[in-house]
C-alpha cells in the first residue's frame, strides 16, 4: 500500500505539485528512429503544456470546447492537458470511428477547435467546411509550421513560449473549478446513439489518488501506452498515472510490436485487454510444448506455488525475459480475464491483476493488487468508492451499484438516461456481480445480455464464450438463446463460431466447411460434458465473418442477433 499520496484538487494542481518533485525525471521516451530515442523530462512536459495552453487562450479559445483525435503519442497527451488545465472543455474522439460518425460527434459536441494527427487530415478538412458545426480552428500534430487554414501544434508551443516569456500568465494562473464539466466523453454506444459522459477534475483527480494509493508503483516505473487514449481507462491509468507519479512513458507501435516494445523500453507497468494476455499465454504454452518443456514447467509451478512473487520470478526467469524481465504489474481491464491465464501468469511470478471500471466512473471502481488478490475477482473497491448489490437473488447475485467522488456529473443533455443510471448518488453499472465476505467483487455478466431459461436459470453468454474461444482455431464466438418452435417458452443455447481456416487446416487437417463444422461440433460436445445439462449448447453456426463489435471491441449482442435471424 503506497501511503505517500500527494493530495490534489484538480489536474492542474497535480501537474504543479508533482512537477516540483519529479521535474528532472524522464517523462516521455520517444523513438525517433530505430535505436534512437528522445527523452522529455517532466519539467519539459509541463512547460510545453503551459505554452500550448497559453497559445490556445490567445486564439480566443478560453472556455470553449476543443476535440482531440489521433493515435497514442505524446502530442495527443499535451493537447488534452493544455485544454483541460486552464483553457476549456476537452472532447477526446474515438480514432476508429468512420468519417460520418466523427462528423456527427463534432457537430453534437459543438467543438470550436480540433487537434488531429496527419492520418485524419482529409476527414477533418472536409468536416471544417460543413455549416452544421462550429469548427473554427484546425491544429495539426504533425505539421512543422502553420500553413493557410491549419495551425501547427509545434509552432503554437513556440508562440506560447514567447507569450509566457513576455509575462502572459493567463493559462498558468487559470483557476479550475473541480466540480464543473471539463471532459466530454462519448460512450462507445452499443446502441445507435452514444451518450455523452460529463466528467469533472474532481472525478479524475479522486480516482487517480485512490488508484495510486493501492498500487505498488512509483517514479521508477516505466509505463507502456497501448490502449486507445480517448478511452478513459488509458487516460487515467496510463497518461495521468504517469504524470502524477513522475514515471516514464513510452508509446507502443502497435499490436505486433508489444513484446518488442516491452523489451526495448524496459517496461515495468502496462495495461492491456484480456485478449492480449490470453494470446501471450497461448504462445508461451505452445512454445513450451514444442520444446517438450511443458510438463516440467507445470510440475515446477505446482512445487513452487507457495513461494513469493520474487522467488517465482527467479525460477521462471526465462518466461519473464520474454516480457523484458522488468514487469512489476500487468493490468487487465474491459472484459473478464480467463482464470487459467491469470493463475499461470502469477505462478510464473508475473503480477497480473484485474481491474474494473466504466467511463461513467472515471473509470476505476475496483482493482486487484499484489496483496489483495483473488483469482476470478476484480479485487476490492477503491478506498473512496462504495460498492453494493441491488436486487440480490437466492445465489447472492445482484446488480453492482457504486458511489464515490469518481462518479460522473451526468449524461450531458440526457436527463432521462441520467435519472435511469444515477439514483441518490448511486450509479447503476448494469453489471451483475457477487461480493464475497472479504469484499472481493466477482462480475457475472451484463444484466442486459443474460439469457433466462424456462426453469429460471441464468446463462451468462460471456462465461460460455470464454470456454468456446479456447478451442484452437476459434477466433471468437457468440452465445445466444433460440426459442424452440414447438415450445415458445423453451429456449435452447446456440453458438455462432468465427473460425480461422488456416489454423483449422494446420491443427485438424480439415479444409471444407463441412469438415470444419464436424470438428467444432465435436469440440462443443466436449464442452457440454463439463457443463450442467441446462447450459449445454444445442446448435451451432460457423462463419469467417467477424462479429459486429463496438470500437472498444465489445460484442454488439442485439446487432449480431438480428444478423443471425435475418
Amino acid at each position: 500500500m503506497n501511503k505517500n499520496i500527494i493530495q490534489i484538487t484538480d489536474l492542474k494542481d497535480m501537474l504543479n505539485k508533482t512537477g516540483e518533485i519529479y521535474g528532472d525525471r524522464p517523462g516521455y521516451k520517444i523513438k525517433v528512429s530505430e535505436g534512437k530515442y528522445k527523452t522529455y523530462t517532466h519539467k519539459e512536459i509541463r512547460d510545453m503544456i503551459n505554452y500550448l495552453g497559453t497559445a490556445l487562450i490567445s486564439m480566443g479559445l478560453k472556455g470553449k470546447r476543443i476535440a482531440v483525435i489521433g493515435e497514442n503519442r505524446y502530442e495527443w497527451e499535451l493537447s488534452y492537458m493544455s485544454v483541460v488545465c486552464g483553457t476549456g472543455i476537452v472532447v477526446p474522439l474515438d480514432k476508429s470511428l468512420p468519417a460520418n460518425e466523427l462528423e456527427e460527434l463534432i457537430e453534437r459536441s459543438e467543438v470550436e477547435a480540433i487537434f488531429y494527427s496527419g492520418k485524419y487530415e482529409e476527414i477533418i478538412e472536409k468536416i471544417k467546411y460543413s455549416d452544421k458545426n462550429k469548427l473554427k480552428h484546425l491544429i495539426s500534430m504533425d505539421l512543422e509550421h502553420n500553413i493557410e487554414g491549419v495551425y501547427s501544434q509545434k509552432e503554437l508551443i513556440e508562440t506560447g513560449k514567447k507569450l509566457v516569456e513576455e509575462g502572459n500568465r493567463e493559462f498558468i494562473d487559470a483557476k479550475i473549478n473541480p466540480e464543473e464539466m471539463q471532459i466530454m466523453l462519448f460512450t462507445s454506444g452499443t446502441t445507435s446513439k452514444s451518450k455523452v459522459v460529463a466528467l469533472s477534475h474532481r472525478n479524475l483527480a479522486s480516482n487517480l489518488m485512490d488508484f495510486c494509493s493501492v498500487l505498488d508503483a512509483d517514479s521508477n516505473d516505466k509505463v507502456l501506452s497501448f490502449l486507445p487514449l480517448h478511452h478513459v481507462f488509458e487516460c487515467t491509468v496510463g497518461m495521468l498515472f504517469s504524470l502524477y507519479l513522475g514515471a516514464e512513458r513510452a508509446f507502443c507501435e502497435g499490436l505486433r510490436h508489444i513484446m518488442q516494445n516491452l523489451n526495448e523500453y524496459q517496461i515495468t507497468f502496462a495495461s492491456f485487454v484480456p485478449a492480449i494476455y490470453e494470446n501471450m499465454h497461448k504462445n508461451i504454452i505452445k512454445a513450451l510444448e514444442k520444446e517438450g518443456k511443458l510438463e516440467t514447467v507445470r510440475k515446477l509451478m505446482e512445487e513452487n506455488k507457495d513461494k513469493s512473487m520474487a522467488e517465482k520470478r527467479e525460477i521462471f526467469k526465462d518466461i519473464n525475459k520474454l516480457f523484458g524481465g522488468n514487469i512489476r504489474l500487468f493490468l487487465s481491464g474491459a472484459a473478464a480475464l480467463d482464470k487459467d491465464v491469470e493463475e499461470d501468469f502469477r505462478a510464473w511470478g508475473i503480477n497480473l491483476c484485474q481491474g474494473y471500471g466504466l467511463t461513467e466512473t472515471s473509470p476505476v471502481i475496483a482493482v486487484e493488487t499484489n496483496e489483495n488478490f483473488r483469482v476470478g475477482s476484480i479485487g476490492k473497491a477503491l478506498p473512496h468508492v462504495q460498492a453494493k448489490l441491488e436486487d440480490v437473488d437466492a445465489d447472492g447475485m445482484g446488480e453492482l451499484v457504486v458511489k464515490g467522488p469518481n462518479i460522473m456529473i451526468e449524461y450531458y443533455g440526457n436527463e432521462e438516461a441520467t435519472k435511469e443510471s444515477l439514483k441518490d448518488g448511486w450509479f447503476y453499472t448494469g453489471d451483475l456481480a457477487k461480493i464475497d465476505e472479504d469484499g472481493y467483487i466477482f462480475i457475472c455478466g451484463r444484466k442486459k445480455s443474460v439469457i433466462v431459461l424456462k426453469n429460471g436459470k441464468n446463462i451468462f453468454p460471456e462465461e460460455m464464450e470464454t470456454l468456446v474461444n479456447k478451442i484452437e482455431g476459434v477466433k471468437e464466438s457468440f452465445i445466444f438463446g433460440k426459442q424452440q418452435s414447438d415450445d415458445k417458452e423453451d429456449i435452447k443455447i446456440n453458438v455462432k463460431i468465427i473460425f480461422d481456416r488456416e489454423i483449422m487446416k494446420e491443427a485438424y487437417k480439415v479444409e471444407t466447411d463441412e469438415e470444419i463444422h464436424k470438428v467444432l461440433a465435436d469440440k462443443i460436445k466436449d464442452i457440454n460434458q463439463i457443463m450442467p445439462k441446462y447450459k449445454a449448447i444445442r446448435g451451432m453456426i460457423i462463419s469467417e465473418e467477424p462479429l459486429i463489435k463496438t470500437t472498444t471491441n465489445k460484442i454488439k449482442r442485439q446487432a449480431n442477433l438480428e444478423l443471425i435471424n435475418k
